[in-house]
């Protein structure tokens, strides 16, 4: 029963793990142009084997940062309600979109054929794309670098009236929040149920009762993040902290021609992905000898 409450081990997203691997001596810009470049290949990829090839790119650069893959899929714990609703809700009222497609079971309106199972598919591992990408950028780079980095990419469009400082100072303090939330929440879990509270019994697949029981959670949650941040605020303005350009900067981000080249077989890498016509699944069954699918 101990682990329903210890939620921060779970948490990937804002964690850093220094191993000293070339992913994390990149340029942090680097990492969040190849970030994005890869995110978009997501979003942009609806079949089911281009999506594939991702979520093994994704895991191979984990592999690469030399970063335990037991901890990169730790992330599915708290992915895993998210996981179930789209699985339940395309399980559900996808079986409509192909009357004339492979059905492999149909009962009244209810149906499931070749098209939902792979949108299931698709739904499912882009959400895990999602969850292992934003956690490899938090593990290899830091919340300062992150925070320089974002700095320095929105920094052409101050022509424009872009706060590129103030943005970047947001990012920061909502990565660096993740963690000390789901501390936060920890904390308040393990004194509700000292207290008798039925705190942690729960499991995903019954969301009502749930919900029922984390509702109470919210209210104490929020008050001590809204704490946290008055105390940041008042701790920045005792500091006599001034945002904009007039700050100068300790840290100065150097791009060299290892950076360039990993943006650039990413991009690369991203639009062929998207690009190319990747064959159904039933094609590639068929031509390595599996056919009834």
């Amino acid at each position: 029963m101990s682990e329903n409450f210890e939620l921060l081990r779970n948490v990937t997203i804002g964690q850093y793990i220094p191993t000293g691997s070339m992913v994390h001596r990149l340029d942090p810009r680097a990492k969040i142009a190849a970030f994005f470049c890869i995110l978009f290949a997501v979003s942009l990829s609806s079949k089911l084997i281009p999506v594939a090839i991702l979520l093994v790119a994704i895991l191979l650069i984990a592999q690469a940062s030399l970063i335990p893959l037991s901890y990169v899929l730790r992330g599915i714990v708290l992915g895993l309600p998210v996981l179930v609703l789209v699985f339940t809700l395309q399980f559900v009222f996808q079986g409509q979109g192909e009357p004339a497609g492979k059905i492999y079971f149909e009962w009244g309106w209810f149906r499931i054929t070749r098209f939902s199972l792979q949108l299931i598919g698709v739904g499912i591992m882009r959400i895990l794309c999602f969850i292992f990408l934003t956690s490899l950028v938090t593990m290899t780079s830091t919340i300062t670098e992150l925070t320089h980095g974002v700095e320095s990419l929105l920094k052409p469009f101050r022509r424009f009236g872009v706060p590129s400082h103030e943005l970047a100072l947001i990012n920061m303090i909502a990565l660096r929040f993740v963690p000390t939330l789901a501390e936060e929440m920890e904390r308040v879990m393990k004194a509700q149920a000292s207290r008798g509270g039925s705190i942690g019994g729960q499991r995903f697949w019954r969301p009502d009762k749930a919900a029922k029981a984390y509702l109470p959670l919210i209210v104490p949650l929020f008050l001590n993040g809204l704490r946290r941040a008055e105390e940041l605020v008042w701790a920045m303005e005792a500091r006599c902290y001034m945002g904009g350009d007039t700050r100068t900067k300790f840290v100065v981000l150097k791009s060299g021609r290892r950076d360039y080249w990993v943006v650039a077989l990413t991009l690369a890498f991203a639009v062929f992905v998207v690009w190319f016509r990747w064959p159904a699944v039933r094609d590639l069954l068929a031509l390595i000898g599996i056919n009834g699918l």
